[in-house]
């Protein structure tokens, strides 16, 4: 990692900087692939399924019976695991479904919103070689609660045309009976504009490559509703003398081996915690799986010290990280002073992998500091908002006066007529 002591605050910005990457030739790619799925349907995702994925289905949805059989082939312990983590997330996400509040803003004048789910959504859950069914559970136990109507998921197949049972359990556990084999830019083309087997999506919801990333880019900017913006998946560990320096690298390494261009960074009042945790990455490092991958994020990341608490706090949310670590014995008193993280883990037993997969949060989460600005996916995150009013006569002379005497103003004489007409009428 890259060591940084006590830098100004005129540093803070190039020193949580992320790559800047010139992805026009991506998108010019991805552009071709997401119009020849717009223009040619299901026929252009069997041809990219079989180039980008070694296999093209006959036919793009997955049958009912396969989806069921699928349990059978998930172990005892994983299935009690996902049962564990399906109760959690649907126990936190039960939580936040709005209830009806009606406000009387003048006498005869009442105002409320009422929440409505999206009708269809669609949800990309990563495949292949590393199948994430943890995400099934993360997107499609909100959509469910939310109330939404049709909820379907694209996933990519093995070589041999499989879908690893555990999407396919995850699925039937969260009662999602629409689920297409294919996957990358084309699954996101096939949602966001219809082919003749997946009907179009409302909006769009998911990780993934760069490719599909770049495929939700793309149709957003053609009106499709997507979650959010994603970059690579990110951490910041803030940490005092009470943090473990082992806890510490081991959280750093478990963000690091998401990818070679992953985000880690630590930020530190103790020299000697940042000492003992360089030292602790460098031992679990080479017993780490996927060591050459977290060794290469791990390289171009950064440990910085900083005088105190408080300005590790302030320079996180210089920061907005995706995930954030308080590794600290007084992390609740620490954690008012966040404003800017897509989720935040208390206390030295709070791992980010925990919120990956069965505390309770969601973990589909802002990155590439769009923390700032947005949250991550939630039960509102499936629904919209509709304001209503209901206006009574009593209610309308209340504020007729000042609806024309502004309407008249901006020169809309219409809509002080609207008033006016209703007023006169006895």
């Amino acid at each position: 990692m890259n060591i940084f002591e006590f830098p100004e605050k005129s540093q803070w910005e190039s020193l949580t900087a992320r790559p800047v990457l010139d992805d026009r030739k991506l998108l010019n790619d991805v552009d071709k692939l997401v119009k020849g799925v717009k223009n040619k349907g299901d026929r252009w995702v069997k041809k990219l399924s079989k180039q980008f994925d070694g296999y093209a289905p006959r036919q793009l949805r997955v049958s009912e019976q396969v989806i069921r059989s699928a349990a059978k082939k998930v172990s005892p312990d994983l299935k009690a695991a996902i049962d564990l983590a399906y109760n959690t997330i649907h126990h936190f996400h039960s939580e936040q479904v709005d209830s009806k509040k009606v406000i009387e803003t003048v006498p005869g004048l009442c105002c409320w919103r009422r929440s409505t789910p999206i009708d269809r959504v669609g949800l990309y859950i990563p495949g292949g070689t590393a199948p994430l069914f943890s995400t099934v559970l993360m997107l499609g136990i909100p959509a469910v609660i939310a109330g939404c109507s049709e909820v379907v998921i694209c996933t990519p197949t093995g070589k041999d045309g499989s879908i690893h049972p555990a999407v396919l359990y995850c699925a039937l556990k969260v009662g999602i009976k629409e689920v297409y084999a294919c996957g990358g830019a084309q699954a996101i083309a096939a949602m966001a504009y219809g082919t003749d087997s997946i009907k179009k999506a409302d909006k769009i919801f998911g990780p993934g490559n760069q490719y599909v990333t770049a495929a939700k880019r793309l149709v957003q900017l053609d009106g499709v509703a997507i979650d959010m913006p994603a970059g690579p998946s990110e951490v910041c560990v803030v940490a005092d003398n009470s943090a473990s320096p082992q806890f510490v690298a081991a959280d750093l390494l478990s963000q690091a081996e998401h990818g070679p261009d992953s985000q880690v960074l630590l930020i530190t009042d103790s020299r000697l915690l940042l000492t003992q945790t360089l030292t602790e990455i460098d031992r679990q490092l080479a017993h780490l799986p996927r060591k050459d991958i977290a060794l290469q994020a791990i390289q171009n990341s950064r440990a910085i010290l900083v005088e105190n608490m408080t300005v590790a706090i302030e320079l996180s949310n210089s920061y907005a990280p995706e995930h954030l670590i308080i590794a600290s014995e007084d992390a609740v008193s620490l954690e008012p002073l966040v404003n800017n993280a897509g989720s935040v883990f208390l206390g030295n037993y709070a791992p980010e992998s925990a919120g990956d997969y069965a505390s309770g949060t969601n973990h589909t989460l802002p990155t590439n500091g769009n923390a700032r600005a947005m949250a991550g996916v939630s039960v509102d995150s499936f629904v919209k908002k509709m304001t209503v009013q209901s206006i009574t006569r009593q209610g309308l002379e209340q504020i007729g006066a000042a609806v024309m005497s502004m309407a008249r103003a901006e020169g809309l004489e219409g809509h002080a007529q609207a008033i006016e007409v209703r007023l006169k009428n006895q």
